[in-house]
């Protein structure tokens, strides 16, 4: 195959991560070092920097900066939540797009995100297609909710995972730390997909975790919670309790009182406040003992300081591929990830997955990793989980806080 030679541009997309930017490092490493690729920039906020034609150029950043993009947590090009039409019903941003790829000479496009990311990739790949245009299209996966469909797990999920377990063992430890009868909720993201809030499973599993778990894989019960409550508080005076933002009544209601609060630029509602419900129905239902709502919220996605090693790494490798893969002649693919167990020690390969069968698929909990009461995790849950979390990250630190990257973003013209 000839090899096709332009620039590229680099996206983020969706809810950041603590290891997205370790993914843009590797795709932009990949991409300054690739012959054929002549300009790397980087998109202002996803796919509103190119309709927006704000798009910087990363070859003028100090390379020991960039290479701190490992440790930063968050989009630090910027994300958007920003859904494009089908091109049959309305062709304005694939015109548009088609207009910065040419005016930049752009054949490489990468995108990195989750499901409605990967959304986008495909539509613009399809719509370049059609018009003739040449350029390789890469979708780089993202998402903490792990529900990305075809890979064994995502970039973003372990160090979330890690996050979260460990966040729930420090307040079971503090739950427990008086004498008198306490009731803790934990409300952790997840709107169909309980990945996030099996997590806590790991804190149990290892001697200081939630009692209770409850994922939106199957219906929430609320006299089931009341009955599972009564019979841990009868012998430990003290409940501690996970649960998915996203768990729902049989009729498909979500039990957060937010639900139609608003929605994001895909139409899904934004959903919280369920800890807080949750925990003054368990204080009317046990007459007044003491209940406490937590909600983890951003922090279980920004909080680098506990990200996993072979998270960071793997999310790396997944940018890298995509860039190489792209130069190599591939296109419409998204990087998928494959595990390895071999003599009990776990590696991670990389594949290829055709964005039309990635693109708005969800992968749940299978229902075998929950357990039969439907309020807990299995072992085979904790036997997936594990070696995506293993690892500390070496971390740069300026007198003792974290030295995150700071690019100097220059505007392309």
């Amino acid at each position: 195959m000839d090899m096709l030679k332009g620039a590229c541009i680099i996206g983020q997309s969706g809810g950041p991560t603590a290891v997205i930017n370790a993914s843009a490092y590797g795709a932009i490493r990949a991409a300054l070092d690739a012959e054929a690729i002549t300009r790397v920039y980087g998109a202002a906020h996803g796919i509103r920097g190119v309709l927006d034609d704000k798009l910087y150029i990363m070859d003028e950043e100090d390379p020991e900066e960039l290479k701190l993009l490992l440790n930063t947590p968050s989009s630090e090009l910027g994300s958007c939540r920003y859904k494009m039409k089908d091109p049959d019903e309305d062709e304005t941003d694939y015109k548009r797009i088609l207009e910065i790829f040419k005016k930049y000479d752009v054949h490489y496009f990468f995108y990195n995100g989750g499901n409605d990311s990967m959304d986008t990739c495909n539509k613009v790949s399809k719509y370049m297609q059609r018009v003739g245009y040449p350029c390789r299209v890469m979708g780089i996966p993202k998402t903490i909710d792990n529900d990305l469909f075809g890979t064994d797990h995502c970039p973003g999920y372990a160090s979330a995972a890690k996050y979260i377990a460990t966040s729930c063992m420090e307040v079971s430890k503090d739950a427990t730390v008086y004498d008198n009868a306490q009731i803790t909720v934990v409300e952790i993201m997840g709107r169909h997909a309980g990945w996030l809030a099996a997590a806590a499973g790991l804190a149990t599993y290892f001697g200081a975790g939630p009692d209770l778990i409850y994922l939106p894989e199957v219906d929430f019960d609320m006299d089931k919670l009341y009955a599972d409550v009564d019979r841990i508080y009868a012998t430990k005076n003290k409940v501690l309790i996970a649960v998915s933002e996203g768990i729902h009544y049989a009729d498909g209601r979500f039990v957060s009182e937010a639900e139609t609060s608003a929605t994001d630029g895909f139409g899904h509602a934004q959903l919280g406040g369920l800890a807080v419900k949750l925990a003054d129905a368990l204080k009317n239902h046990l007459g007044g003992v003491k209940v406490r709502g937590i909600e983890l919220s951003l922090l279980q996605r920004c909080g680098a300081h506990l990200a996993s090693a072979n998270d960071v790494k793997e999310a790396e490798l997944a940018g890298r591929v995509a860039v190489e893969s792209a130069v190599a002649g591939k296109t419409d693919y998204m990087v998928a990830f494959k595990r390895v167990m071999q003599d009990g020690q776990y590696t991670c390969e990389t594949e290829l997955l055709p964005l039309a069968e990635v693109a708005n698929y969800e992968k749940k909990v299978p229902l075998e990793w929950i357990n039969a009461d439907r309020n807990g995790v299995t072992k085979d849950f904790i036997d997936y989980a594990l070696p995506l979390i293993q690892g500390q990250p070496e971390r740069p630190t300026e007198c003792s806080l974290p030295r995150y990257a700071r690019l100097k973003k220059v505007l392309a013209k």
